[in-house]
């Protein structure tokens, strides 16, 4: 039988914070709400900010065959917004079809679309240098293929589901799953 260590409770809490500094917590611990952006307009946005909230994290771009899409997400945050859902835009020039700067995207948005769910300045969505959480989404069997490919994070910040750049947002696949979780 292998011998048991008790430690004095002040050595307790420094070995826990050894383990938890050491990156030893597992993925699965983390939830989408360890995770944050800069706005698109500037200044930071935790993903803990959403906590209670379902949120649709949107990989998109502003030349890309579902640019249109953009006028379903927002018809989609409109229905929802009141009973909590967040639309979340994330910019990528991953597949070669987005505008220069984030400044360049956010113009085009607010001009062509009028949009008013949250975005992100331009980020990495795919491969070793994507932002945290598409990393994080990757470990969950859930990476962007494409543009406009649609991730639904629970109010407790589980990843839930991953719907392809083809599946409309208002598609009935998206919004019975957002109804389930509101």
């Amino acid at each position: 039988m292998p011998a048991v260590m008790i430690l004095p409770a002040r050595l307790l809490g420094t070995v826990i914070a050894m383990v938890l500094l050491s990156g030893a917590v597992r993925a699965e611990t983390r939830t989408a709400h360890d995770f944050g952006f800069t706005a698109i307009e500037g200044g930071s946005l935790p993903l803990s900010d959403f906590v209670g909230k379902p949120v649709l994290v949107v990989n998109t771009a502003s030349r890309c065959g579902f640019t249109y899409q953009y006028d379903g997400l927002q018809a989609l945050y409109d229905r929802y917004r009141d009973r909590g859902l967040v639309v979340l835009g994330v910019p990528s020039q991953d597949f070669r079809q987005e505008l220069a700067t984030s400044e360049d995207v956010k113009t085009f948005c607010e001009v062509n679309f009028d949009l008013d769910f949250p975005m992100t300045e331009i980020e990495k969505v795919r491969g070793r240098n994507a932002h945290p959480l598409f990393r994080w989404l990757a470990e969950q069997g859930a990476k962007p293929e494409w543009n406009f490919n649609k991730f639904l994070i629970a109010p407790d910040g589980r990843f839930v589901a991953r719907f392809g750049a083809s599946v409309k947002p208002d598609s009935a696949r998206i919004g019975d799953r957002i109804e389930d979780l509101l």
